[in-house]
């Protein structure tokens, strides 16, 4: 029993001592290299989504519409949309892909979005009521 319990330390004490001799190969500098090459690759890469409006009494549509900068997009502005109203944009990178209709009606509206990606919706919301912002934002579908 004493030489298995000698054993297993030792083999634990040998893939220990492996690992950090292996961890110790990589630097600080290389792992630095690899993270920024990904982070610029996924940047420099774009796509295409599908925004998607129906509903009532729509009074403004806002959406990501590819200019800016990844993590401050510029916004786009359409008042009095004809609905359905379908945008395809093309994005870069990070940036999120968004799209916030706006109905302002006494009598309550009834406004749905989505972003489609691929033939695959990837965000839906809907609102209803007075003041409907059934806004849809998701994550780049490229990051991940």
């Amino acid at each position: 029993m004493n030489r298995t319990t000698r054993t297993a330390r030792t083999t634990r004490a040998l893939a220990v001592s492996v690992l950090v001799l292996g961890l110790g190969a990589c630097s600080a500098e290389s792992v630095d290299e690899a993270v920024g090459k990904a982070v610029d690759t996924t940047v420099d890469e774009t796509y295409e989504v599908t925004y998607e409006v129906t509903g009532t009494s729509v009074d403004e549509i806002t959406y990501h519409g590819g200019g800016g900068e990844a993590m401050e997009p510029e916004l786009e502005t359409v008042t009095k949309p004809t609905l359905p109203w379908k945008k395809t944009v093309k994005l870069r990178g990070i940036m999120p892909p968004a799209v916030t209709p706006l109905a302002l009606e006494a009598g309550g509206a009834d406004v749905t979005c989505s972003i489609t990606y691929k033939g695959k919706v990837i965000k839906e919301a809907k609102g209803e009521g007075m003041l409907a912002a059934g806004g849809c934002v998701a994550v780049s579908p490229i990051v991940g």
